[in-house]
Order: C-alpha cells, then sequence, then structure tokens
C-alpha cells in the first residue's frame, strides 16, 4: 500500500477530486493547507494594496492505494492540476505499513 499526498492549487481541488473518482479508489482526504515550496514570495493587489504572500493556501489530498494504482494516480492528478507557472504543487509516495478499519477490525489491503 501507498499514501499519495498531493500539494496543489486550491482552483484546481475539484477538477482533481472529479478525475480522481473516475478511478477505483476508495476514497481520500481533502484538506487546507499553507506553506511555501522553491518558487519565491509572490506579492499581489488586495483592495488597492500590495500584500506579500509568504504561505500561499494550497489543497492537500491524501489518497492511500494498492501498490499497482500509483502511477496511475500521481499521473492523473499531475495532468490534471498542472497549469505550467511555479506554484503548481508537489505529489509525495509513501509506503504504508499498516492499515486498519475500526469497525470491522479488518486489516492490510483488505482495509482500505
Amino acid at each position: 500500500m501507498v499514501r499519495i499526498t498531493a500539494y496543489i492549487r486550491p482552483h484546481k481541488a475539484e477538477e482533481v477530486k472529479s478525475a480522481l473518482a473516475m478511478l477505483p479508489i476508495s476514497g481520500m482526504s481533502v484538506n487546507d493547507a499553507r506553506g511555501c515550496g522553491s518558487h519565491p514570495e509572490q506579492a499581489t493587489s488586495f483592495l488597492g494594496q500590495e500584500v506579500l504572500i509568504s504561505l500561499p493556501v494550497r489543497t492537500r489530498i491524501d489518497v492511500v492505494v494498492h501498490d499497482d494504482l500509483s502511477d496511475e494516480i500521481v499521473d492523473t492528478i499531475e495532468r490534471v492540476a498542472r497549469t505550467g507557472q511555479p506554484g503548481d504543487g508537489k505529489i509525495f509516495v509513501e509506503k504504508v505499513i499498516e492499515a486498519v478499519r475500526i469497525r470491522t477490525e479488518e486489516r492490510g489491503e483488505d482495509a482500505i
């Protein structure tokens, strides 16, 4: 099992969610996140004043899947979330050692 964590632009979240819903996954978690990456801080205009956004808002999507689905999910997120501009985000893939479904006590891949 692997956990795929993607940090993407908020306006791409619905489109990515819809694309992932077409794949055989059992669910996902979506949260707002703040952070910075390798691109420089950007100034933006807000109510007529320049404001520096040092920790822009991103959407974090987490999916835990069988190993054989990870490449397809990463490719889908990358394709749909890309704008070609700095700040498009990052995708991380991590090995999951164990999963437990609390209600049924199922373990491992049966729990996802």
